[in-house]
């Protein structure tokens, strides 16, 4: 299993979150985008319409339609309804229900960094847990710095 720590700060996640969705839908997987916040899963429903002309990502909001058939589902909780192994948790708070998943995008900007730094250490002592974290350079690109 593995966890990437995305601590935002040049970037906000509207810029960093579709690359990765389009990524993961690329290769062949499916993904779930958890938020507790409502106005935040709408936005991120309205951004993965929109964020690039050229492209198209299907998605949608659990519960909206047969959440099975969805590549990237968006939703409230841990429950991938959609068959998804990965998950990116996008509201900065760390859920253990991702470790589940192969793989889950930890989302987090200055407000949730204490709590990240926690999700971090907490997942240090467990043997099957990869732990990634990334951050960006001056130019804005990721770059993996533990």
């Amino acid at each position: 299993m593995q966890v990437d720590f995305y601590h935002l700060t040049a970037t906000p996640l509207e810029r960093a979150l579709p690359g990765i969705a389009v990524k993961v839908v690329e290769s062949g997987q499916r993904l779930l985008i958890v938020s507790a916040d409502a106005e935040q899963r709408r936005r991120i429903d309205q951004l993965l319409w929109s964020f690039r002309p050229e492209s198209f990502l299907p998605h949608a909001q659990a519960g909206a339609g047969n959440d099975s058939l969805q590549p990237v589902l968006i939703g409230e909780a841990v429950a991938p309804a959609n068959g998804a192994r990965h998950v990116a948790l996008i509201d900065g708070e760390w859920r253990d229900a991702a470790l589940a998943f192969d793989r889950a995008f930890h989302f987090f900007g200055e407000d949730s960094i204490g709590a990240a730094r926690i999700a971090w250490k907490g997942l240090a002592d467990r043997d099957s847990v990869e732990r990634r974290y990334w951050k960006q350079d001056e130019n804005g690109r990721w770059a993996q710095a533990a």
